[in-house]
């Protein structure tokens, strides 16, 4: 995935509580070395890195603990993280002020909301990138994009903003699909590492699906694909699903499929060694792509091509939109 050769676009996708146990560090470093292009997360991560970026204190709990109790002394829990509910009032207000000085009116895409978040964070709070993945994403024009919006406090605070400030501000779903999905066209090859599975995971594998069987622009799947995940095939939930059904998708590659890695370990066990290992390695820094600001350029060029397609359909060629794999690739050790 990281020869030199193969300029691999990568995604990080991110689910389960990440953030809130202490993993923003190992994000922020693959960041700053170019390992991740671009980010898809749940935008419950997103909002609790907000804490760190605000300076407030987490707290390592048990999950054993009187739940009714925590309740009435107002402390949160997430597993073993505890915390009092003060911070959720606090990062939400700074949320709100946040939109208020943004103050724009009109859809955006969920990278650009994030984007402008760590930007204010930036200012706001300067240093706060050594151990905010927003505020760090923000400065190294890293996209991070979250599938499902409004599900999360800082979706509910945008909503808040809508309602009753009077804001014309919302999250465009659209720009989302066809940013990632600009992104995967563009790349010489494509690769994700996939945190937990969830919403994130198949918001990133989409986009191959979306170019073949949408677009009629076919890719031919992932080229790399490393998943780490607690969740079995056997219960048929989208986390367990297998690179090989991903084939019959057109999501992977087949001629990759020997090569993909699914581990099935606890993220925040596995995540930090194989951070630990990437990094050591000789191909442990690239160029950053810095694709914040190539979104524009890459969703122009989807639709050019989207249209080129749709006009050889119609004009009788052949329109070759079935989820082909590619030849055979040499393994990638």
């Amino acid at each position: 995935m990281l020869l030199p050769e193969h300029d691999t676009t990568i995604g990080l996708t991110v689910a389960g509580a990440l953030t809130p146990a202490g993993l923003g560090g190992c994000m922020v470093e693959l960041m700053e070395r170019g390992l991740v292009d671009f980010m898809i997360s749940t935008g419950a991560n997103l909002y609790h890195d907000l804490h760190y970026a605000l300076n407030f204190t987490l707290h390592r709990g048990s999950p054993f603990v009187d739940d009714v109790e925590l309740y009435e002394d107002g402390v949160i829990r997430i597993y073993d993280v505890l915390f009092p509910a003060t911070v959720l009032l606090e990062t939400d207000a700074y949320i709100r002020e946040f939109l208020v000085r943004w103050g724009v009116d009109a859809p955006v895409s969920t990278a650009e909301l994030h984007y402008a978040l760590g930007r204010d964070l930036l200012e706001q709070r300067p240093g706060c990138e050594e151990y905010s993945v927003v505020a760090a994403a923000a400065k190294f024009e890293v996209p991070v994009y979250t599938s499902s919006p409004g599900d999360s406090s800082i979706g509910m605070n945008v909503a808040f903003h809508a309602l009753m400030n009077k804001s014309g501000l919302m999250v465009d779903p659209n720009k989302d699909v066809n940013e990632v999905c600009a992104f995967i066209l563009a790349g010489k090859k494509n690769g994700c590492v996939i945190l937990g599975g969830g919403s994130p995971k198949n918001f990133y594998l989409q986009g191959q699906p979306t170019l073949w069987e949408v677009y009629g622009i076919p890719k031919g799947g992932n080229d790399f694909f490393v998943q780490f995940t607690t969740d079995s095939v056997v219960w048929g939930g989208l986390s367990g699903a297998t690179p090989a059904e991903a084939v019959s998708w057109g999501k992977v590659n087949p001629g990759v499929l020997p090569d993909t890695v699914v581990a099935y370990c606890d993220s925040t066990i596995a995540f930090p060694l194989f951070c630990e290992y990437v990094v050591s390695s000789q191909y442990g820094r690239r160029t950053r792509k810095a694709l914040m600001h190539r979104r524009d350029e890459y969703v122009a060029t989807l639709a050019r091509e989207a249209r080129a397609a749709r006009a050889a359909d119609a004009g009788g060629a052949p329109a070759n939109t079935e989820p082909k794999g590619q030849a055979q690739p040499q393994p990638d050790r």
